[in-house]
């Protein structure tokens, strides 16, 4: 019996690890294409997975360099990437930091606060979070298009308006944030009291270093939505040199040229920044569970 179930053990293992790289495999065949075309001579889709003759053409051009090629040739960057790439983190920063703290101190008072309205304004946010941005944007085009007869600075072809069009989207972090501070024991707050804390000093100093792991989440959800976001910047944003990576990368597929393989290299730059707050956040993530842990 023994034996058997070791061989049904060992089986069982096998068909596990099995699916898993199956999985892997299937997830990763997509972007392995997108370095394949990134590296192609010309600008084809079409071709095997290791490129015959592979090029930095693409790479060179998306870097803002330009590039000589063998027949002496200079091809010089057809769009600014770089300048796009700095909107995309700038835009996804201030919409991210500018969200946290909203939702951040909302969900404190949501949930430590008692104050007439309170259930019926957190089930208007669930309600009002079941409807997609993209719903309203012929409004916020016309909105935003009006309000640049007031000032520039708040109208079309700004980032400040695409920083507030963004913010909109905290109420589901409000709840998700919320959920986290309801789990907190409520004699904490008792205990700062009798110390003589205010209700801002137990935020301060209390909740906030208790909620680092999930504040790290959410301020990653809203900088990878922001900066992965193509229809609301699509419609905000009219200059070359104001556009965001997403929406600028469109230029590559007009209607006269496919460049698939500058279009690869921009595709490829844009999950760096992502990458590169994503491992940010997950290190501060690990320091805040651990506090917590001991904290509490």
């Amino acid at each position: 019996m023994i034996v058997e179930d070791r061989k049904s053990l060992r089986i069982k293992k096998i068909l596990a690890h099995a699916f898993l790289l199956l999985f892997i495999a299937i997830i990763m065949f997509p972007f392995l294409m997108i370095v394949s075309i990134s590296f192609r001579e010309g600008n084809f889709s079409i071709g095997s997975l290791i490129p015959e003759n592979p090029t930095l053409e693409h790479w060179f051009l998306a870097l803002g360099l330009e590039y000589v090629r063998p027949d002496g040739r200079v091809i010089a960057p057809p769009y600014p990437v770089l300048l796009w790439m700095v909107n995309s983190i700038k835009i996804a920063l201030f919409a991210a930091a500018g969200a946290l703290a909203i939702a951040t101190i909302s969900a404190y008072a949501l949930s430590r606060i008692r104050f007439r309205g309170r259930v019926a304004f957190l089930d208007s946010l669930f309600i009002i979070q079941m409807f997609p941005t993209t719903l309203a944007l012929v409004a916020l085009y016309a909105i935003f298009d009006t309000m640049g007869d007031i000032s520039t600075t708040i109208g079309i072809d700004s980032h400040l308006s695409l920083v507030i069009v963004y913010l909109s989207g905290v109420t589901l972090h409000i709840w998700t944030i919320k959920g986290y501070f309801d789990s907190i024991d409520p004699a904490m707050d008792k205990a700062a009291a009798i110390d003589g804390a205010t209700p801002w000093q137990t935020f301060r100093y209390i909740f906030l270093p208790l909620a680092v792991p999930i504040m790290a989440v959410v301020f990653v959800l809203v900088f990878i939505g922001v900066i992965n976001d193509y229809p609301i910047a699509s419609i905000l944003l009219r200059s070359e040199e104001n556009l965001t990576l997403a929406t600028g990368s469109r230029l590559y597929l007009n209607e006269f040229e496919y460049l698939w393989g500058d279009f690869a290299a921009a595709a490829i730059l844009s999950g760096v920044p992502i990458t590169i707050v994503f491992l940010i956040a997950q290190r501060y993530l690990v320091l805040g569970l651990s506090e917590g842990s001991v904290k509490g």
